[in-house]
């Protein structure tokens, strides 16, 4: 059993579809810590009916990022976690968490990396009028959304989409692509290939 940490600073339907399926024995890991950088997220909520600690601190309290991440290191490491998983984690991971996981960060992003990285993906694709827009699941580094890519999956964009409609295929496909990826990593427990660049 892989012990994983999920952080997230929002709803939290990704953290939801990691915890049900490592309940369902569909992903061989316990949800052992949400990390959360926002007190009124309702993931806290989704943690707290599942039984699952949480950690959640305010940045602006802490002098700098090492400052929080060091305290985020110690309690991942009280918890034993093998695995980070981030699902609409709003911060940049620094280099005290990076160097203790190497190849052990991952992160979904709601678009076809590199295209629309940062904030607001699905808008940014609505934006530019594409027909295809999509989900990638990649490793994480100190920028945004740039680490190796993982997995890619394709969503259409279809006439009349709104940012709602188009929201909820994307995050169904999350959901079926993060887990299939996270199951793999465990089961391999080797760093899986990633796509050529």
């Amino acid at each position: 059993m892989h012990k994983m940490a999920v952080f997230a600073s929002g709803s939290g339907t990704n953290f939801q579809a990691i915890v049900d399926a490592a309940k369902k024995g569909e992903l061989d890991a316990a949800i052992e810590l949400l990390v959360c950088d926002r007190e009124d997220a309702y993931v806290i909520r989704r943690a707290a009916q599942e039984n699952i600690p949480a950690f959640v601190f305010n940045p602006k309290t802490y002098p700098d990022k090492r400052a929080y991440e060091q305290e985020i290191l110690a309690q991942l490491q009280k918890k034993q976690i093998e695995w980070i998983i981030l699902a609409g984690y709003m911060r940049l991971i620094g280099p005290v968490l990076l160097n203790q996981y190497p190849r052990k960060i991952i992160n979904i992003h709601p678009s076809l990396l590199p295209a629309f990285p940062g904030k607001n993906a699905i808008g940014q694709a609505l934006a530019a009028g594409v027909k295809i827009t999509g989900v990638t699941v990649h490793y994480v580094d100190e920028s945004m959304d740039t680490g190796p890519i993982i997995a890619q999956a394709a969503v259409p964009v279809l006439d009349g989409d709104t940012y709602e409609t188009l929201a909820a295929r994307i995050h169904q496909t999350e959901h079926v692509l993060y887990l299939d990826v996270l199951r793999k990593l465990v089961e391999n427990q080797t760093n899986m290939e990633v796509l050529p660049e």
